[in-house]
């Protein structure tokens, strides 16, 4: 059924998102935990690869408090923090990009989170590098980790910050273009392209989406 979470977890019954959006509204500045995702392959050989723009902001916030990524039983990485008052969670799957909603659905069981409290990081063709747009909801584009994501919540109302990495150049594949590292050009910019982003993530959960919008998205 759309908009619930039908996983168990330790036996457990999970609360329907729609019941838990219910129950805050619209799940922004509720002071309930959160659960910011960030999507990308797992292991060295895809570190500097465009498509893990998201778990390099993940990081990156994660980093900002002096905190260490741990294993968690849901198949992927976690730092538990704090982002001013508002307990969050930070998450990078240990699956790969088109298996990523797997994770994510469990993590949301584990920590009781429903679809309207997370938030998605990912890279975004449609936008210019150095361009971020947010938003609720809306089709995968093609993403297959959006696609999974959505899959396996049974909703696509999450919020996702889509982080700019261009169009390739001239006919290469898109799938070659998003699996290599950014341009010697584009690294020299990339930590304050990541920076901005992971701004505009710690916005959305203490001011709200609309806030975050009016403040980081970048105009078509």
């Amino acid at each position: 059924m759309r908009g619930l979470l039908t996983r168990l977890w330790g036996g457990r019954a999970v609360v329907s998102a729609g019941s838990a959006a219910r129950a805050v509204g619209s799940g922004e500045v509720s002071g309930e935990r959160w659960l910011v995702v960030g999507l990308g392959n797992p292991g060295p050989k895809y570190a500097g690869n465009r498509h893990n723009v998201g778990f390099m902001v993940v990081d990156s916030l994660a980093a900002q408090r002096g905190e260490r990524w741990r294993a968690h039983r849901a198949h992927a990485e976690v730092v538990e923090t704090r982002v001013s008052d508002v307990p969050v969670v930070l998450a990078k799957p240990r699956s790969y990009m088109n298996l990523s909603g797997g994770p994510v659905a469990n993590l949301c069981a584990f920590y009781k989170v429903p679809v309207e409290r997370v938030v998605v990081v990912h890279d975004e063709l449609d936008i210019p590098f150095s361009a971020l747009k947010l938003k609720r909801g809306g089709g995968a584009a093609g993403h297959n980790g959006l696609r999974s994501v959505t899959a396996s919540l049974g909703s696509p109302d999450y919020v996702r910050v889509r982080v700019g990495i261009g169009r390739p150049p001239g006919r290469m594949d898109v799938a070659a273009f998003v699996l290599r590292d950014f341009s010697a050009t584009e690294r020299r910019e990339l930590d304050v392209h990541v920076a901005r982003a992971a701004d505009a993530v710690e916005t959305v959960l203490t001011s709200g989406l609309e806030k975050a919008q009016l403040i980081y998205h970048t105009a078509a």
